[in-house]
């Protein structure tokens, strides 16, 4: 059994020494930890966004090389390309039984007690909206001039189902029928800072009738490719005029390449393990170099070298601890600030994942530090009293 109580002494006895040797396990415990979370955060976000929305194909209009823009809703607004009626009812006759929603998309400003501030816009079909977004509270779009508000778009400007606000310079009063629920990230339409309305109302006041994108979202995951291969085989046969791509290729590819870049900076931060590892490796060469006549003391009154080695080794394992504890704290306050701010959510910092992630921080930091103290640990053991006393 290791025995902590010499070990803690010395400790106490070197504390700027000690403190300087816990440094590098702190740092290095906390990088590895923190990079741990961001990286199990954002999987978990995107991995919730593939179970929710990973049957859905987008289509949107062909981009040429000089009117570049990026696979969302936000290609027709920043071109003015449209996908046309016409277009839709083909997308139709081949998703067969799967649901098809156009959507229009624009951005405007918004007045709200709050003041003024700018949002995107989506207009569909009401019938459409319960197959592609969730109701936190309130009802479903209806016919007329009643919109439902994203879930962060709520929150910020305090609005309630039954309150009103104002669109445009026109300032037309709108009422909020509902609250959408959060949805994350989005490949399709962002809708949790959005307005969502109903087309009819859109059309006239936007001067658009054709669309920005339409949504389907395929019943079956197998269907999927088939699905899409036959969108683009029927729109694009004499030429490139729509984007096909399916939600969920994209997204397992955004999970493997967080994965990886979190694999990628954890190794990185390993380094800083290294830097306190040898930290603490000097001090208690030190320590044993200086209390050598302590040890041949021991020795000389009966101590084994089992006793000894693990009188140091516990100081070894003390300075492990209390570094990686305070790592484990700094892991935590930074892991919650950096998925709060990428992800403007903190749902994904409260998961089993981060709690391993932190446990595999503290692992790493009190193995590194107990391979740093086996060493002084085995000098210690081996002290020969006689010599060691005849020095003291």
């Amino acid at each position: 059994m290791i025995s902590p109580g010499l070990g803690w002494r010395d400790i106490r006895t070197h504390r700027v020494r000690s403190l300087l040797a816990v440094i590098g396990i702190v740092i290095g415990v906390a990088a590895i930890a923190s990079m741990g979370i961001l990286g199990n955060g954002l999987t978990v976000s995107v991995s919730g966004t593939i179970a929710s929305a990973g049957d859905t194909i987008v289509v949107t209009p062909n981009v040429t090389a000089a009117e570049t823009a990026t696979p969302n809703a936000s290609a027709g607004i920043d071109t003015g390309l449209r996908i046309t009626g016409r277009q839709v009812d083909e997308i139709r006759r081949v998703a067969g039984q799967n649901p098809v929603i156009p959507i229009h998309a624009a951005v405007d400003t918004i007045t709200t007690v709050n003041g003024p501030r700018a949002v995107a816009i989506y207009a569909m079909d009401p019938a459409d909206v319960s197959s592609l977004l969730g109701r936190e509270s309130g009802s479903y779009l209806r016919y007329g001039s009643d919109v439902m508000v994203g879930a962060r778009l709520a929150a910020e400007e305090g609005l309630k189902v039954g309150d009103s606000l104002v669109i445009g310079a026109g300032e037309e009063r709108v009422r909020v029928v509902g609250i959408l629920e959060e949805r994350g990230v989005g490949l399709d339409i962002d809708p949790d800072e959005a307005l969502i309305v109903p087309d009819a109302w859109f059309t006239p006041r936007f001067g658009v009738r054709d669309y920005d994108l339409v949504v389907v979202r395929v019943r079956s995951p197998g269907e999927i490719d088939a699905v899409k291969a036959a969108i683009a085989a029927r729109l694009n046969a004499r030429e490139p005029v729509v984007n096909v791509f399916d939600t969920r290729r994209m997204l397992e590819t955004l999970v493997d390449t967080f994965n990886r870049l979190s694999a990628l900076v954890t190794a990185a931060a390993a380094i800083s393990l290294a830097i306190g590892a040898a930290a603490i490796l000097n001090a208690m060469l030190l320590s044993v170099n200086g209390r050598a006549g302590e040890f041949g003391l021991m020795r000389a009154i009966g101590a084994t070298r089992g006793l000894v080695f693990r009188v140091v080794l516990s100081e070894a394992l003390l300075l492990g601890v209390a570094g990686s504890a305070a790592g484990a704290v700094l892991s935590l306050a930074g892991g919650y600030l950096a998925v709060s701010a990428l992800l403007l959510s903190s749902g994904p910092f409260f998961t089993v994942q981060t709690l391993v992630s932190v446990l595999y921080g503290i692992a790493f930091g009190i193995g590194v530090s107990l391979l740093s103290g086996i060493v002084p640990a085995w000098r210690a053991a081996m002290t020969n009293p006689v010599d060691a006393l005849r020095c003291r």
